[in-house]
């Protein structure tokens, strides 16, 4: 992950660094010193590299005389110290041991940063590179939103009716709506809401976090916000006894406790993974596998075929986050961290669980209907 940006001589000089004790340090594209992950995990680490810059000299004092360009050694030191949990890093950088640049940095500075983008070499065309391009002019076209918006309404009026449908449309807007509201927390840039028929919501942005945090409290406020909608529908209900809001209750507390489940790419996965993967990578790599395959489980006794689907995108993130685990640029959650955003997950866990059964008790069989689905 990226620890440092600092501008020195005319460009970025940035810090890299792992959990696993190492450390990069590039001016520029130019990786001028580095550390190994034996060396040191945490703590104290002293990097010593040398900058040549060019500098203009007269040959001789005649007004003929030419300029000869020198390159000239500039000796700088950084000294790091690093604590991971909870985060904190402090810097002091030197150039010919003179104090230049003295700072320390926690986790709400690496939340606010933007990673430096490296200029890459361009590569061949293949499938993958056709996906992202592909995925790219899917988020930039604005007219996407109304058509999918359209077939969504379309779609779920044709199997349900178009009450049921704007009310679905409803619960999904508002789910990702509290995505949203996380990215302009963090100072994200977003490119709206898209509805999908049939698998549901998607919040955009071309922004990517830099910490685990930003990924339970972006996960989570979609559900957190569902729950908020189905808490002022019970409300309604009780000043209105109206059998509507009743159902939008239930049906859309069943809806984000589906997106709670802790599988990948689910709401509940992310969190799951944010957390343990924080703990441990082989602790976050076994919590992940063991509910993807309680998932495939699930979704083939039942025959889910969504789910499975799901589970198939999931598979290839599990895949990437373990290939990544020692050059992740997430800052983990630190203790405290992780304890709150698990009494997070199942305090919303519990509270959707808890509107369910309160509705499945009136006897009525349309609000039992999803007691009946969680039974199953």
């Amino acid at each position: 992950m990226e620890l440092l940006q600092i501008q020195h001589f005319g460009k970025i000089l940035r810090l890299e660094a792992s959990m696993a004790g190492w450390q990069q340090l590039y001016w520029g594209d130019q990786l001028v010193s580095q550390i190994t992950a034996s060396e040191s995990a945490q703590g104290n680490t002293t990097h010593h590299f040398q900058l040549f810059q060019q500098q203009s000299i007269e040959a001789s004092d005649s007004p003929q005389s030419d300029i000869i360009a020198d390159k000239v050694a500039i000796d700088c030191k950084l000294d790091v110290y690093v604590i991971w949990q909870p985060f904190l890093v402090s810097y002091s950088l030197f150039v010919d041991d003179k104090l230049i640049e003295e700072k320390t940095r926690n986790a709400k500075d690496i939340e606010q940063q933007t990673p430096v983008k490296i200029t890459e070499e361009p590569k061949k065309l293949s499938l993958l590179g056709l996906g992202s391009l592909a995925l790219k002019l899917f988020k930039s076209a604005k007219i996407i939103k109304v058509v999918l918006a359209g077939a969504s309404i379309a779609a779920y009026s044709w199997f349900f009716s178009f009450q049921f449908a704007l009310a679905l449309i409803a619960c999904l807007v508002f789910h990702e709506y509290g995505h949203i509201r996380a990215m302009k927390y963090f100072g994200m840039k977003t490119k709206g809401i898209y509805l999908i028929p049939f698998i549901g919501g998607l919040a955009v942005t071309d922004q990517k976090i830099n910490t685990r945090w930003q990924d339970v409290v972006i996960s989570i406020m979609g559900p957190t916000f569902g729950l908020i909608m189905s808490i002022g529908c019970l409300i309604v209900y009780w000043l209105t006894d109206s059998t509507f809001f009743a159902g939008l209750a239930t049906f859309n507390a069943l809806l984000n406790l589906f997106n709670l489940l802790p599988i990948l790419p689910l709401d509940g996965g992310h969190i799951l993974k944010s957390i343990t993967f924080s703990m441990n990578s082989l602790v976050g790599l076994l919590a992940c596998v063991v509910t993807a395959l309680v998932g495939v489980l699930v979704s083939y006794q039942l025959g889910l075929a969504l789910l499975g689907f799901l589970l198939l995108i999931g598979s290839v993130e599990i895949v990437l986050e373990w290939r990544t685990r020692f050059n992740s640029h997430l800052l983990p959650l630190d203790r405290y961290g992780q304890v709150f955003s698990s009494v997070w997950y199942f305090l919303t866990v519990g509270a959707l669980v808890a509107i369910i059964f309160y509705f499945a008790k009136s006897g009525d069989q349309l609000l039992s209907l999803p007691l009946i689905i969680l039974g199953s």
